[in-house]
């Protein structure tokens, strides 16, 4: 009897060993297969911190944007043209060569600053995910950001951007937009034209080009010295438009013939859409040394003014084209190379030699 019940502890025994081995169906797992540990989620927000110094909650993964203004369109348009929702004004009908069809049905939400007709429920109707200012920071910026933001609920923010700082703006879209590696890449280019530039002027020395910047319908406005819109201007040429009050506005300050003829400038740059193709016939601008000489261009076009309005990004251009116009001998560059190069980066197009042709028509390729 004892021998028969130590047998059968025995087998009980040996039954419960075997299943604590195996384990429960619901927890068994085939050797060698285990399932690692799940990684935790990741945080669903962050915290930003803008030019303004304004720290920002904003979501970590990002794919839904709208700029303020046209300056942060053209800026952002080249990092992340697939997170946009919306733009702060129509593309020019000259875009239409060079941008891709997909982002000319995007609404139009208007600018905060310059036009002043940002359309809050259009925003919002959009439902972006952060709404992006680039460029100039106004002394109210910070202001402005919280303003739009406690308005719309959507996080807004604030990355400042001048002709030498593009590469530290770029950076900090990318940490903002998880795009890291395309901002890198883009702002090496900043780093390297705005290097190259300063090296050409560098050689050029005193000997700078006796500048004045033209636009208007009739040729009489002018980016005087000192203003934000005359940036490259004056980094790259001796601007004779020296006046009291420099207009911060891209239209420039109206001046009349009699104030042209004092500064008898030795080139002159026209803006697109000016006055350059009259002056050539007109006898009043023929009294000025350029326009009888020959010396004065068109700033190319397309999609935007490369030296500014809006003075973004298309402005590293406009120092490479004005830097071979003018210092031919110093720069040396081969300018369809270089602008098919921008095109490509900035504006995700493959430019064609008839393209850049027709970009330099009244400038390089005058004749």
């Amino acid at each position: 009897m004892k021998k028969t019940l130590s047998f059968l502890l025995s087998l009980c025994l040996l039954f419960s060993l075997l299943a604590a081995c195996a384990g429960t169906p619901d927890t068994a797992q085939p050797t060698g297969t285990s399932s690692p540990p799940k990684e935790p989620a990741g945080p669903a927000t962050v915290l930003f911190t803008d030019s303004a110094g304004r720290e920002v909650e904003v979501p970590a993964d990002i794919t839904r944007i709208v700029p303020t203004g046209t300056m942060a369109q053209v800026i952002l348009f080249a990092l992340a043209p697939e997170m946009f929702v919306g733009l702060s004004s129509e593309w020019s009908k000259e875009a239409g060569k060079y941008l891709p069809v997909e982002y000319y049905n995007l609404p139009v939400l208007g600018q905060f600053y310059g036009a002043e007709d940002l359309n809050l429920e259009q925003i919002a109707a959009a439902d972006p995910q952060v709404i992006i200012d680039v460029g100039e920071p106004k002394k109210s910026v910070a202001e402005d950001m919280d303003g739009i933001m406690n308005q719309l609920g959507i996080p807004t923010v604030h990355i400042s951007a001048h002709t030498d700082t593009f590469a530290d703006a770029y950076r900090m879209l990318g940490k903002l937009l998880g795009k890291e590696d395309e901002a890198e890449e883009l702002a090496r280019y900043c780093e390297e034209v705005y290097g190259n530039t300063l090296a050409i002027l560098d050689k050029v020395g005193q000997a700078k080009a006796n500048v004045i910047y033209c636009l208007g319908g009739d040729g009489l406005n002018v980016i005087a010295k000192g203003s934000y819109h005359a940036e490259i201007i004056d980094l790259l040429t001796n601007n004779l438009a020296v006046l009291q009050d420099p207009s911060s506005k891209g239209s420039g300050n109206p001046v009349d013939m009699e104030q042209l003829l004092i500064w008898d400038p030795d080139i002159i740059i026209f803006a697109p859409q000016s006055a350059y193709a009259d002056v050539g016939k007109d006898p009043t601008w023929r009294k000025l040394t350029a326009i009888e000489n020959g010396t004065y261009y068109e700033t190319p076009f397309g999609p935007h003014n490369w030296l500014g309005f809006p003075p973004s990004i298309q402005r590293y251009m406009g120092m490479i084209w004005l830097t071979q116009l003018l210092y031919p001998d110093v720069a040396g560059y081969d300018l369809y190379e270089e602008t098919a190069r921008f095109y490509k980066l900035f504006y995700h197009c493959d430019l064609t030699k008839a393209q850049y042709e027709e970009l330099m028509a009244n400038s390089i390729l005058k004749k």
